[in-house]
């Protein structure tokens, strides 16, 4: 097909182009007030209309791009950017179906959060900059699942980690919201800089950075299996940083510390998921090494039971989602290291719709509580928070994975992936994590919704209506996008073989059973522990307690990391530091000039006017010289 004579192709890049129109309509206003603007708060009306507007667009034109990768498969528009010699590098974009799924992703969850905010930020004295920050955020993301070339890919991966920097420290007066953006950021470039080594790697193999491309190349041995397992692992340690997987999880939930809203944007449908997007991205070079996909398959293990036991006694909610997205995560990379790309996709779009809802029901939580986040000092919010609760219990349930709610059937096909992928083993250790998982969050669900209200939590009451209309909306998607992976019709396979034709949908009764009996399990569990009180959580902590101490401690991974900083890396500093005051300072460079000045002092006596004693040094370089010519032909 021609890629450039489809309408949803032309209309694909449009999506990102307005979100970034946007963001400079808005930054260009705030420059103006004064001149354009008598009244700040008409800028204030200006900014999330301008902003909503555009995103809002941006998901009607995705119905259109979707059409067109469902009639005609997708295509690709690019054009040179620079020609360098005999290199060409183009820049363009990218459409098909796991892209395609991301652009519904992240404009969809972006336009719901912006409605959200425009209640939740009410009033709060930078919020036309806040909108501004969204727009650029969204255009970012946007262009990264659309490009076509991992040059460009990179620059909106940069993008992205700069509009999480701005959001995560939106309320920079507090100490603790700039000390997590620096913290996000700081950590993230790590595997930036990984990601950048792995893209130049391939370029120098492939003389190309084109995705498909190099896959071709790849795929035809044109790459040795030195530089392919290199340029992937730092790939893949990229996609760590920025999806939060073991020992990269550091910055995820200190990033709470922005506005809640920001948290459901990040958690759900931008930054964390661009991780696990490029790693989807790249499987057809990922699975010529197989070493690296075992690796990512571990590193996805450790970072579902790490990430889920953390979750599981932490109080603060947001943090308690917070390692919730972490685990998840986790999961979805141990499900693309067993190959299963379909599922994991499909998770990232089921958990994105339901953490979304779980944050933003967190934050209509915290807007009528006076910003309270400890669920210890909540109970009984159902009662002054129907609305809230009952959308709540619906994101809990199916990350729970209870059917028939969405996440049962994203954490089946999940479950599906692995025990193809034969790895029994494994698997175990996964359903261990379904059962804590689901345990967390009938934890999170009924500790701050059931038993008594407390005093201090008299007068709360249900949001404004702005505030929970995204509620009822993303809990009905929660409960009913699970559908998708059906066979629905003759002319919809189910997302399985939507995404992969090589995929068909299939059921293991024994697997599906087994992970209900956890999940309800878990549940009432969960309900015996937390609001019957049958068993004590303070026994179960006591039963064994420096587990317990070192879970709450987050395994002290933040301390090791500030001790590697205090006794290495400031240490190091310093002594850098020092070495260039006293060598590069003082002894070369203040030293060379104090010596030229002494020599010259001590040489200018030989300048005494007189043609006799110019003569006489002369006579003697001469006669210097050719002994020096004598010694040297000898």
């Amino acid at each position: 097909m021609d890629s450039n004579n489809t309408i949803g192709l032309h209309a694909a890049w449009i999506i990102p182009l307005l979100s970034a129109i946007a963001f400079l309509i808005i930054v260009i206003s705030m420059r103006l007030v004064g001149f354009f603007f008598s009244d700040r708060n008409k800028l204030v009306m200006l900014a999330p209309i301008v902003s909503i507007t555009a995103i809002l667009t941006g998901f009607i034109l995705f119905w259109l791009v979707l059409l067109d990768v469902l009639n005609f498969g997708g295509g690709s528009i690019s054009m040179n950017w620079l020609i360098v010699g005999l290199t060409e590098i183009r820049w363009g974009i990218y459409v098909d179906k796991i892209s395609v799924a991301m652009i519904g992703l992240v404009t969809f969850i972006a336009l719901l959060v912006q409605v959200y905010s425009v209640g939740y930020m009410k009033g709060d004295r930078h919020f036309e900059w806040y909108f501004a920050i969204h727009a650029l955020f969204a255009a970012a993301m946007l262009t990264l699942v659309l490009a076509d070339n991992l040059l460009f890919l990179y620059f909106a991966w940069e993008l992205v980690g700069l509009g999480s920097y701005l959001l995560i420290g939106f309320w920079w007066e507090k100490r603790s919201a700039a000390e997590a953006a620096k913290k996000a950021f700081i950590t993230t470039r790590i595997g930036d800089v990984c990601l950048l080594i792995g893209i130049i790697l391939l370029f120098k193999a492939t003389g190309t950075f084109n995705i498909s491309t190099i896959f071709h190349i790849a795929e035809s041995g044109g790459i040795s299996d030195a530089i392919l397992n290199s340029s992937i692992l730092l790939i893949f340690i990229g996609a760590m940083g920025k999806s939060a997987q073991f020992p990269f999880h550091v910055w995820l939930p200190d990033a709470m510390e922005g506005p809640t809203p920001v948290s459901a944007l990040i958690h759900a449908a931008t930054m964390v998921a661009a991780g696990v997007y490029l790693v989807a991205r790249m499987m057809p070079v990922f699975e010529l090494a197989p070493e690296i996909m075992l690796i990512v398959m571990i590193i996805g293990l450790i970072t579902f039971i790490f990430a889920g036991s953390m979750a599981l006694v932490m109080s603060d909610i947001k943090r308690v989602l917070a390692y919730s997205t972490i685990s998840h995560l986790g999961l979805m990379m141990l499900c693309l290291g067993a190959g299963g790309v379909a599922a994991a996709i499909f998770h990232l779009i089921v958990h994105g719709i339901a953490k979304a809802l779980l944050f933003l029901g967190a934050g209509s939580v915290m807007h009528s509580t006076s910003n309270e986040t400890n669920i210890w000092k909540m109970g009984g919010l159902r009662h002054r928070m129907p609305i809230t609760a009952a959308t709540f219990f619906i994101g809990a349930a199916s990350l729970a994975g209870l059917p028939p709610l969405a996440g049962f059937f994203s954490k089946d096909e999940l479950l599906l992936s692995v025990l193809h992928d034969g790895q029994y083993v494994v698997l175990a250790i996964t359903l261990l994590g379904v059962f804590l998982s689901a345990l967390y969050m009938a934890r999170v669900a009924i500790v701050p919704f059931f038993g008594a209200t407390p005093k201090h939590l008299s007068k709360s009451h249900e949001s404004s209506f702005v505030m929970w209309v995204p509620l009822i909306i993303l809990a009905i998607l929660s409960a009913g996008v699970g559908f998708l992976i059906l066979p629905l019709s003759s002319s919809y396979p189910g997302w399985a073989e939507f995404i992969d034709p090589a995929h068909h949908f299939e059921l293991e009764p024994w697997l599906m059973i087994l992970s209900i009996i956890l999940a309800l399990s878990a549940l009432i569990l969960g309900w015996s522990i937390y609001l019957k009180k049958s068993v004590s959580a303070k026994q179960i902590s006591q039963f064994a307690p420096y587990l317990y101490k070192t879970i709450v401690n987050k395994y002290y991974v933040d301390e090791f990391y500030q001790w590697i900083i205090d006794k290495c890396v400031l240490v190091l500093g310093r002594a850098v530091a020092l070495f260039d005051r006293v060598v590069i300072n003082d002894t070369a460079v203040d030293g060379s000039a104090i010596s030229i000045y002494l020599s010259a002092l001590k040489t200018r006596v030989l300048q005494t006017g007189y043609l006799f004693t110019y003569g006489a040094a002369m006579v003697i370089g001469a006669c210097g010289l050719a002994i020096l010519w004598w010694v040297l032909l000898d």
